[in-house]
């Protein structure tokens, strides 16, 4: 079974390969026009197929959001499941044209500088979070807040909070004098890194790393944040316990979370993962030729290999 008693974590390496990525992320909303509104109109993700009540969403012909109407409430708050899926775009002025694309309409974004990446958080219409991330690991690393080190900490050695507010106008200044605006993200866009909500840091903490086979990254409890991930920042699954500690799933037939993928190298891999997890005591099922799981707290990931 896995140790509850992990409370601290010792930045590790990772088991899993570096080759290892998340895949598409599936979540359940209300309905069909103000879910496109959101996800296509303003994310920018093309609209790649539609079967039955799922619609898949991505970029350059890869799915990375499979969304699944019929949800017959909003996301319940505090409660287990999505913080927020993050899209990772390739160059700062696909950032930039997100940006205008919500401006455009009307819809709240809060663009956020973690220094390590730039971010631009917004919410579909059921309260799905989403990120939108440009990485930039050049600029700095993280620190330990535990160890009394500030969040960030620049390349030029300064403390840095990694919450401030992105310059809105700097970001919009990468769309050049033409100012030509793109409706949809562009190859290379991927699924960066999910964010969840849960009820124990060390047990979650102990899940991902020593169970998953991420790399333990930090676990700040001052935050009650943790985060892995493979052998760079930013972090792979991040998650956080600020629902409470008495966070539950929520009731059938909300929006939210149903699953999210992680894509795996070989069969080797998989085989030494279902191994780890079997140890663990945690559930595994095959379903539509890829094996599912649960976090300790009822978060859901398949398992696939990838193409």
């Amino acid at each position: 079974m896995i140790d509850t008693s992990v409370q601290t974590v010792v930045k590790s390496k990772p088991i899993l390969p570096l080759s290892t990525t998340l895949g598409p992320v599936h979540l359940a909303v209300t309905d069909r026009a103000k879910a496109l509104a959101i996800w296509q109109d303003v994310v920018g993700l093309d609209l790649i197929a539609e079967r039955g009540n799922a619609l898949f969403l991505g970029a350059g012909g890869t799915v990375l959001i499979v969304l699944e109407t019929g949800a017959i409430r909003p996301v319940v708050p505090r409660s287990i499941g999505l913080y927020h899926v993050a899209i990772h775009v390739p160059k700062r002025v696909d950032l930039a044209q997100m940006a205008v694309r919500a401006l455009q309409r009307n819809v709240r974004i809060s663009p956020t500088d973690h220094l390590v990446s730039e971010a631009i958080y917004l919410w579909d219409f059921d309260g799905n979070g989403i990120e939108i991330t440009f990485e930039t690991p050049w600029r700095g690393t993280l620190g330990d807040p535990e160890k009394g080190e500030t969040y960030a900490i620049a390349a030029d050695g300064k403390p840095h909070s990694g919450r401030e507010a992105i310059d809105l106008d700097d970001l919009l200044g990468e769309l050049g004098p033409s100012r030509v605006l793109a409706a949809c993200m562009p190859a290379g866009t991927r699924i960066g890194h999910i964010h969840l909500h849960v009820n124990d840091l060390g047990i979650a903490m102990t899940f991902y790393r020593d169970v998953i086979g991420f790399a333990g990254f930090l676990l700040i409890n001052s935050f009650g944040m943790g985060d892995v991930g493979l052998d760079y920042m930013p972090h792979t699954v991040a998650f956080n316990i600020w629902s409470g500690p008495n966070a539950a799933l929520p009731s059938a037939g909300s929006a939210g979370l149903r699953w999210f993928t992680l894509s795996l190298p070989d069969e080797a891999t998989r085989d030494d993962l279902l191994e780890r997890l079997a140890k663990a005591g945690a559930p595994i099922e095959e379903l539509d030729g890829s094996m599912e799981t649960q976090d300790p707290f009822g978060n859901r990931l398949r398992l696939t290999l990838a193409n």
